[in-house]
């Protein structure tokens, strides 16, 4: 039979434990709003009992521990889903500057570009007229003004990317230091409670590593005595134990105004920038990896297609002053940065060879330490076959690029790494090379007439020229004159390369193209119609040429021609083609991080439908210890009763 002791023992083991559960509740609902708060509760067990002749006598309750309700799964799931959330949020808004940048109907390129191709056919059709040629040198400076003002907004949104991965770095470093510190406090804690789990401070390490999370995407594995190891990338520590590693921003070892993230280190550390994903440190890699910078490149390729396709058929024309067309803008140049641990005394020389075949890609130049020298191309992954020997006067050729190593020297155990991108800067770079507009050259140097006592129908007409290597003609011996000749039958031709052109006016009236030898191998013509024996026809300089117009609609022509992408594209196609890709991604991020807030909503959702306080659970509880402790406090009454009445029997 239980005596009166193991009565009161009882009820003052239940009476503890109810008001410790009873504290507990309070406490949830305390903190019912205290983000990242998991509810907690007491996890009660039996008293060993005790020993009777009669069986097993209970001894009352124990409180074992107070635990959070928590599942760690859950809480993974919650912070993968909000790094991916961030990195697409980050992601869209940044792109989405991009896109409504390009797509403005006001601020984009392409009204600035068919308002120059409309001033050019303007002076096409009045080639003598000073102020038509002024509106185009206006139009032609409104178009450079229009890339520089575009390259200067991407720039500066490359700054402010640069700016946010600081800042980003900073608040992860700061986090870090607080986990570490959380840890500590844990492991202590839980130390001085024998193992009790300090569940207030798990959840404030819990909260920061969800905030981190929201920068970068971790990883995490519990350690001894409760601390939390935070690893990010592809398992680089950053918090161990109590300890926590910094990070830091660093300048790429090719380009320092590109900046990326590496461990601080006395010594310094490779970047691990290409390993980083997840949260807005993620989405901002991201960002400038696969939309800024292509957005840059491609740009500057447009200008470097416009420059380089103009300039060469500029100079093809003929000035209002009789002379042979200069450049009409002034060409960018490809960018090629050197590895800062090359052997001292590297250069290179890389300029542009064929703008049809350039891309916007970027390459990496490379030494293999012996004598051989690679290009890759860091999209694709693929080597580029490179023609040439490398030396100045036969550079290598590739991918429309002619690039020169010879200065280097390169020998046996040198390092020598270029990163080349090729239209980083095309769109600052390109200017207006001329201010006169007399310069401008819409006319074309050379021009076919008919003798004024020809008898046939036949007729001569020269379009244009493809060099004018032997330009003017009175330079190189005067005037050409074909004299047809039956007999041939064709022509028969004095000055310039000599010799005959076959021309059958029985089945060639239609018109026949002809093409001289060298050296006036540009000069192509075509003859049409029946020329009589005796008729002739004279090319020469095309002297007092103010209203000719033929080079200027062959500038004209020029904005649908298909000049680049290896004859694939025009340059409103490549800047059509930019436009849609970023808004292609901008739309992806967009849906995408909309699908993924859905989806952190129910991650978030199903946490707290297991850690979360329910306040009608709380009350619940709240009345159930209520009842619970008052029964326990009866059951103390009942052993006083009792002592009470053994005590009076004792004094009689």
């Amino acid at each position: 039979m239980a005596s009166t002791g193991d009565i009161l023992g009882t009820g003052v083991s239940a009476l503890l434990a109810y008001q410790r559960a009873l504290s507990t509740t309070g406490h949830n609902i305390a903190n019912v709003n205290t983000d990242g708060f998991s509810r907690q509760r007491v996890d009660l067990g039996a008293r060993t009992p005790q020993v009777a002749g009669d069986g097993f006598i209970g001894q009352g309750v124990n409180v074992a521990t107070v635990e959070r309700v928590y599942s760690q799964f859950l809480t993974d799931q919650v912070r993968t889903a909000s790094s991916a959330f961030h990195q697409l949020d980050t992601l869209q808004q940044l792109a989405g500057r991009v896109d409504n940048l390009l797509s403005d109907s006001a601020a984009g390129l392409l009204p600035s570009m068919q308002d120059f191709f409309n001033a050019v056919h303007e002076v096409a059709d009045d080639p003598g007229a000073i102020p038509a040629r002024q509106v185009l040198l206006s139009a032609a400076d409104s178009l450079v003004s229009r890339f520089h003002s575009l390259d200067r907004q991407l720039t500066d949104l490359r700054g402010a990317v640069n700016s946010d991965i600081g800042t980003t770095v900073n608040e992860i470093n700061g986090l870090a230091q607080a986990i570490a510190e959380a840890n500590q406090q844990i492991v202590t804690a839980q130390g001085a409670a024998g193992g009790q789990p300090a569940n207030d401070l798990l959840d404030q390490r819990d909260q920061l590593v969800a905030r981190l999370g929201e920068l970068v995407s971790v990883s995490t594995v519990p350690a001894d005595g409760g601390a939390l190891n935070v690893f990010v990338g592809n398992g680089q520590a950053l918090v161990i134990g109590s300890q926590a590693r910094a990070l830091e921003v660093i300048a790429n070892d090719f380009d320092p105004t590109r900046h990326e993230v590496a461990f601080a280190h006395p010594n310094g550390s490779g970047s691990i920038s290409d390993f980083l994903n997840g949260g807005r440190l993620g989405g901002l890699l991201e960002f400038r990896d696969e939309v800024l910078d292509a957005a840059q490149s491609n740009l500057g390729l447009v200008a470097f297609g416009v420059a380089e396709t103009l300039n060469a058929q500029h100079r093809l024309g003929q000035d209002l002053n009789g002379d042979l067309g200069g450049d009409l803008f002034t060409s960018p140049q490809p960018l090629a940065l050197a590895n800062r641990n090359n052997t001292t005394g590297t250069n290179v020389a890389v300029s542009v060879n064929d703008v049809g075949a350039l891309s916007d890609d970027s390459y990496r130049l490379q030494f293999d330490g012996v004598s051989a020298w690679t290009l890759r191309n860091l999209n694709t992954g693929n080597l580029v076959t490179l023609a040439g020997s490398g030396t100045d006067a036969d550079p290598f050729i590739g991918d429309g690029l002619a690039i020169s190593v010879q200065a280097l020297g390169a020998g046996a155990g040198d390092s020598y790494r270029f990163d080349i991108q090729p239209t980083r800067n095309g769109a600052r770079d390109l200017a207006l090379a001329i201010s006169d507009p007399a310069k401008l050259a819409v006319a074309t140097p050379i021009r076919g007439t008919a003798s004024l006592s020809n008898l046939g129908s036949g007729s001569i007409g020269v379009d244009g020229v493809s060099n004018v290597a032997s330009l003017p003609l009175s330079g190189s011996g005067g005037d050409i004159t074909l004299t047809f000749d039956g007999a041939i039958p064709g022509f028969s031709v004095s000055g310039g390369p000599g010799g005959s052109l076959a021309y059958d006016p029985a089945s060639e009236d239609g018109g026949k193209s002809f093409t001289l030898g060298a050296p006036f191998d540009g000069i192509s013509f075509t003859v049409a119609g029946r020329p009589a024996d005796g008729d002739s026809f004279v090319i020469g300089d095309n002297v007092n040429g103010v209203g000719d117009n033929r080079n200027g609609l062959l500038l004209a022509g020029l904005q649908g021609q298909l000049s680049l992408g290896n004859g694939s594209a025009s340059f409103e196609d490549v800047y059509t083609q930019l436009v849609a890709e970023v808004g292609t991604v901008t739309r992806r991020a967009e849906v995408n991080r909309d699908a993924q807030e859905g989806l952190l909503q129910l991650s978030t959702n199903a946490r707290d439908g297991v850690s979360g306080v329910n306040l009608d659970e709380e009350a619940a509880n709240l009345v159930r210890f209520q009842q619970a402790y008052q029964a326990a406090a009866q059951v103390i009454n009942v052993a006083d009763q009792m002592f009470d009445e053994l005590f009076g029997i004792l004094r009689r």
